[in-house]
């Protein structure tokens, strides 16, 4: 019998902030009632979102699962590009979860991939909508980063990261046109933005 490891990312395109890898390990046997109702974060509210990782945290303290989420900032988003950055996260998050490869199958979301390590890997675009275990992962990611981006906006307050989590909405746009640049923009993402 295998673990199953399920691994999405949240902040792919923010123009600010880094980018988040989550991955969820279940054992074998999981009850997956536990945490009945999960969706891809992106179909869910922010209560729900929260609720959920609320049963996430519980579940993990009852070692019925375990999850780890990772970073990588928006330095080394410019630095290396967004697909190392990911990459550098993913890694990091499937080796806080100390899984042996060759007892874990992995599902993952969209353009992913896991270390090669894990012979047992599978892609499956809109994962995060089909897969559970997928699921759980999207959410631990998007709840996180949202999180660290709230406490970020307690540093900036001028930009508004604790309402649009970096996203490129009108008014962050605007705040950008008025403040510029901050430490945690993606330059390289923000040409457009610079220029006007």
């Amino acid at each position: 019998m295998r673990y199953l490891i399920g691994i999405d990312e949240a902040g792919r395109g923010p123009l600010a902030g880094p980018v988040a890898v989550g991955a969820v390990m279940v054992p074998p046997g999981f009850d997956w009632r536990s945490v009945r109702g999960v969706r891809d974060s992106k179909q869910l509210s922010y209560k729900q979102r929260e609720d959920m990782y609320a049963t996430i945290k519980q579940l993990e303290s009852a070692q019925e699962l375990s999850y780890a989420v990772s970073f990588s900032s928006a330095e080394v988003i410019d630095k290396c590009g967004i697909g190392y950055a990911i990459r550098r996260a993913l890694y990091r998050s499937t080796m806080r979860l100390r899984a042996s490869p060759k007892r874990c199958s992995v599902l993952l979301d969209g353009g992913l991939v896991a270390p090669h390590c894990f012979s047992m890997q599978k892609t499956i675009i809109r994962g995060d909508e089909t897969e559970p275990i997928i699921s759980l992962a999207s959410i631990v990611a998007k709840v996180l980063r949202d999180r660290l981006m709230v406490r970020l906006g307690d540093e900036y307050p001028e930009y508004g990261f604790e309402v649009h989590k970096g996203y490129g909405t009108l008014a962050h746009r605007r705040a950008v046109r008025v403040h510029g640049l901050s430490p945690l923009h993606r330059t390289t993402f923000c040409t457009r933005l610079q220029g006007s």
